[in-house]
């Protein structure tokens, strides 16, 4: 087993949609089409609040297709094109057309594709989800029934939505002078119940979309990982709408920070801090009732541009956060409808970060049979608390909520975090191959299984490089390579790769360009098991940084343990000050570390 393997073409799977029509909005009547192969779902209303759905609607649309990755310039088609053109005058133009189309199904299957949203219709509420081609922002669209004047015949169920750029201009027309009608269902109205493959005039539409695997591990890893625990506070619109201006009146500097950092102190109210100028806004809702004061800060900021349309129908918002770097999740309630986002901000280029976030979710069901019993239960009621499924399975809590949680990552059950409930929601008609979903990537496959051999990782060195971030070097022995690597990773303080080394064949002749190699992986993996692992009591090396905000007054002092030496950087209004302690021993530097910790926390600094 080498650990270099040649790198595959993007992994993908194949889904057919079928649809009577594609989805359509005519004068007063939108008509979501549902697939044919799956189960019939039925539902049929008048909007109480048009112009609130059509800017809902709008939302979900900008958020499916929406797509933050970098894009180089690149002319190669352009230049083919041309010379093309002038050598050819135009013949076999329509061949070359098609080349081009089926390198681009080849190598970004999504770039031309909308996927279409899933829609649960349950007793308590119509629920579409939507996930982003750049799988960095995954959105639930709640509609309560009483947001509708309800007519005819409900079906509960879920299925897939034609959704189409031409619905969306279709909703667009929506106004609130007219009725407007909403239908969901296979059949369009005012036809018999025959299935549509037995009329013989009916137009069946049909979508071969080619979704790749990280789409949708994305898809079922965010969305199940709304149940971990996570801190909690609130804003009101005008906060958010606060932070959304003052993005859009200020590009990102290149070369410098541009996160969004929260700061949490208990009883006050939270605050929302836009890098690099520091621009602080504060919240204005209720204050923070955590116990710990925490800074945290979340990338992909400018994805909350997308929500931007909702944010007039907007009476509250949750925000609840995983932790640094990790996705958090944005509720925004409205009057009878509710819209959860979740930002993750990974890319492929921060790898490192989304590691982090796997060793949060569990890889492998505990039991089948809990499973099993957790699933059909929901499957019959569609949607209920955890504590109503424990009592009715007869499952101690514990191990109700693990088999929830397993039930999310293989798309049978989702949470809905906004009404703190499990819905029962299979995302696709057959049940996905959860062994295609395990690893990332085989390299990631291969980094385990080094892992959990004994004596693989060896070595494991860190250094810590103040102001700038830890060096972490080990050495990979790989048996079926009969050698030894030397690899090396640079982690910034967000934990991000910033530098990157190995003596593997793939990293020398391409570094990074082809994602980070098995030993890479493994080496990172280790480093965060030897982090879970460590003893407070007998640290040797650590930096934490620590914030004192008074006013529009920001002071920041870093503590870096360093073996014998505690190294005391304080920064105020961006004049620096740094003090050195060397100490007779490792023992009596941990010791003054510690102490200044205390005398920090007690001085009214948070950890950030």
């Amino acid at each position: 087993m080498s650990t270099e393997p040649n790198q595959p073409s993007i992994a993908s799977q194949t889904f057919t949609l079928r649809y009577q029509q594609p989805s359509e909005f005519h004068h007063d009547h939108v008509q979501l089409f549902s697939q044919l192969q799956r189960d019939a779902v039925q539902f049929s209303g008048k909007l109480k609040q048009p112009l609130a759905f059509r800017e809902a609607l709008a939302t979900l649309f900008a958020i499916v297709g929406s797509d933050y990755r970098y894009v180089p310039k690149d002319r190669t088609a352009y230049t083919a094109f041309m010379q093309m053109r002038r050598s050819n005058q135009n013949q076999g133009l329509a061949k070359a057309y098609r080349a081009y189309f089926d390198w681009l199904l080849r190598n970004d299957p999504l770039a031309y594709l909308i996927l279409d949203p899933v829609i649960s219709v349950h007793p308590d509420a119509v629920v579409m989800e939507v996930f982003s081609k750049d799988e960095g922002c995954y959105a639930s669209l709640s509609f309560d029934h009483n947001f509708f004047a309800s007519e005819g015949h409900v079906q509960y169920g879920t299925t897939n939505i034609d959704f189409s750029p031409d619905l969306a201009q279709g909703i667009e027309q929506i106004r609130s002078f007219r009725e407007t009608q909403l239908t969901i269902g296979q059949q369009a109205v005012g036809l018999t119940s025959q299935t549509a493959e037995a009329l013989p005039n009916s137009e069946v539409i049909e979508k071969r979309i080619n979704v790749p695997q990280s789409w949708l591990r994305g898809f079922l890893q965010v969305q199940s990982s709304a149940q971990l625990a996570a801190d909690v506070f609130y804003l009101k619109p005008l906060d958010l709408y606060n932070a959304l201006r003052y993005l859009r009146l200020h590009a990102d500097v290149k070369g410098k920070r541009r996160g969004l950092r929260i700061e949490l102190e208990p009883k006050q109210a939270p605050r929302l801090v836009l890098e690099p100028h520091d621009v602080v806004i504060n919240g204005s809702a209720e204050a923070y009732q955590g116990k710990v004061a925490k800074v945290v800060r979340l990338w992909g900021r400018r994805r909350l541009q997308l929500i931007k349309r909702f944010l007039p129908y907007t009476q509250s918002i949750e925000v609840r956060l995983l932790g640094n770097g990790m996705p958090s999740f944005w509720i925004l309630r409205g009057e009878g409808m509710t819209l959860t986002v979740a930002i993750t901000g990974f890319t492929a280029s921060n790898w490192s970060q989304a590691l982090n976030f796997d060793l949060l979710l569990p890889r492998r069901a505990d039991s089948l049979a809990t499973l099993k019993t957790v699933t059909s239960h929901l499957q019959s009621v569609w949607v209920a608390p955890l504590n109503e499924i424990a009592n009715h399975t007869g499952l101690e809590v514990t191990a109700c909520r693990a088999a929830l949680q397993q039930a999310c990552q293989q798309g049978l059950v989702t949470y809905d975090a906004a009404h703190q409930v499990y819905r029962y929601r299979p995302l696709t008609e057959q049940p996905l191959d959860m062994s295609q979903f395990q690893f990332r990537q085989p390299a990631e496959k291969l980094a385990y299984d080094l892992l959990s051999r004994p004596n693989a990782i060896s070595a494991l060195t860190l250094n810590l490089i103040p102001q700038e971030g830890v060096e972490i070097s080990a050495t990979i022995t790989v048996k079926e390579d009969k050698r030894e690597y030397l690899s090396q990773l640079k982690l910034n303080e967000e934990g991000q790769v910033s530098k990157a080394s190995c003596g593997c064949h793939q990293i020398m002749q391409h570094g990074l360009s082809q994602g980070a190699c098995s030993h890479l992986i493994a080496l990172r993996l280790a480093y965060a098991e030897h982090q879970a692992k460590r003893d407070v009591n007998l640290i040797t090396q650590e930096t934490k940084l620590f914030i004192r905000r008074h006013k529009a007054q920001e002071e920041q002092i870093q503590l870096t343990l360093d073996q014998r030496r505690l190294l005391i950087h304080r920064e105020i209004n961006q004049q620096a000050k740094q003090q050195q302690l060397a100490f007779n021993t490792v023992q009596a530097a941990r010791h003054a570390y510690l102490g200044k910790i205390a005398q920090l926390e007690t001085s009214g600094f948070i950890e950030g």
